[in-house]
C-alpha cells in the first residue's frame, strides 16, 4: 500500500431494518466492491435468522466477509474485530476491490477507524456475582454501580441494558480504572484508508412498521425452529449469542415460560429500542452523508451511489 495515498472504503450506517445489507450489495455491484459485515451478532455461526444475516439469495453473488467466523462458545471484542477487518482490507486492496462496510455495531466501526484500547477478558465468576446482585437488589442496581465507577460510561448505557452494564462494570473492576478512560488510551487510527460514510435515516414510523413486519417474517421463516435446533445441538445455555435480541425470548418460549405472541411483541419492542439507540450512536458519527429513506429504495440507492462517486 502506498503510504502517501489513502484508499477509499465505504461505510453504511443506520438502524436495524433500514436496509444496510441491501444497499451494500447493490453498491458492491455498481462499484466492483465486496461487503464486510460490521455487526457483533453476525459473526456467530448458526445464529442466522434473528441476526438478519443475508441469505445466499440476498447476497446476489457478492462476496461477504466477517460472517460466520465464530462458534457460539467463542468470545470476541471490538479490538479483535478490528484485527480481522484489517486482514480483509489487505486482501481487498491486493485484489483491487472496494471495501463496503455494513455497520450495525457502531463500537466496532469506531474500533476499526479510530483504534481501540485493549480491555481485559471477561470473568465469568465476576459476571455471575453481578447478575446475582442485580437479581437481589432489583432494577437500576447495575446502572447505579456503574455511575459510581464510571459516570461517563453510565451516561451512554441504558439502565435496562444489563449485558452492557455488566461488561462495563467488569472492565472497570478488572482494569482498575474507568472503561471510558481506558478507551482513550492506546488508540491507533486506521492508516492508509479514508472512510466515505453514508447513513440511512428513514422516518421513525416507517422504520418501526418495517421492524414489526421483519419480526413477523423472521418467525414465519422458522426463527423458533432455528433456536430449537441450536439448543438441541448442544449450544450452552450461557452462550453469548443466546443474549442477542429475540433469542432470549424464544428460548423462554421453548421452555414454556412465555407465549409466542408475547415473545413476538417483546421482540418488536426491544428491536424498536435498539434501533433508537443505534440512531443516537450513529448521529454522533462525523462526516456521514445522510439519506432519508431505506436502502432498498431505488432513489436512495442512486443518491448513495452519487455521493460515493463524488468522494472517490
Amino acid at each position: 500500500m502506498n503510504p502517501h495515498r489513502e484508499l477509499p472504503l465505504v461505510v453504511i450506517v443506520g438502524p436495524t431494518a433500514s436496509g444496510k445489507s441491501t444497499l451494500g450489495v447493490w453498491l458492491a455491484q455498481q462499484l466492483d466492491g465486496e461487503v464486510i459485515a460490521c455487526d457483533s451478532t453476525q459473526l456467530y455461526r448458526g445464529f442466522d435468522i434473528g441476526t438478519a444475516k443475508p441469505t445466499e439469495q440476498e447476497k446476489s453473488g457478492v462476496p461477504h466477509h466477517l460472517l460466520d467466523v465464530l462458534d457460539s462458545s467463542e468470545e470476541t471484542t471490538a479490538g479483535a474485530y478490528r484485527e480481522r477487518a484489517i486482514v480483509v482490507l489487505s486482501d481487498l486492496h491486493a485484489r483491487k476491490k472496494l471495501p463496503i462496510f455494513t455497520v450495525g455495531t457502531g463500537l466496532y466501526l469506531r474500533a476499526l477507524l479510530e483504534g481501540f484500547a485493549e480491555v481485559p477478558v471477561r470473568s465469568e465468576e465476576l459476571r455471575e456475582r453481578l447478575r446475582a446482585s442485580a437479581a437481589e437488589h432489583g432494577e437500576g442496581y447495575l446502572h447505579r454501580i456503574l455511575q459510581k465507577l464510571d459516570p461517563v460510561s453510565a451516561r451512554k448505557i441504558a439502565a435496562a441494558d444489563a449485558q452492557k452494564l455488566i461488561r462495563a462494570i467488569e472492565v472497570c473492576l478488572l482494569a482498575k480504572q474507568p472503561l471510558s478512560r481506558l478507551h482513550q488510551t492506546g488508540r491507533t487510527r486506521l492508516e492508509g484508508w479514508r472512510a466515505i460514510k453514508v447513513g440511512l435515516n428513514p422516518r421513525r414510523e416507517d422504520l418501526y412498521r418495517r421492524i414489526h413486519d421483519r419480526t413477523d417474517s423472521m418467525l414465519r421463516r422458522g426463527w423458533l425452529d432455528e433456536v430449537r435446533g441450536l439448543v438441541e445441538s448442544g449450544v450452552a445455555e450461557n452462550a453469548k449469542p443466546f443474549d442477542f435480541l429475540g433469542y432470549r425470548e424464544l428460548r423462554q418460549v421453548l421452555r414454556g415460560d412465555m407465549d409466542l405472541q408475547d415473545a413476538r411483541v417483546s421482540i418488536q419492542q426491544a428491536t424498536r429500542r435498539y434501533a433508537k439507540r443505534q440512531g443516537t450512536w450513529f448521529r454522533r458519527e462525523t462526516g456521514v452523508h445522510w439519506l432519508e429513506g431505506f436502502g432498498d429504495d431505488a432513489e436512495i440507492q442512486r443518491m448513495a451511489l452519487g455521493a460515493i462517486r463524488a468522494a472517490l
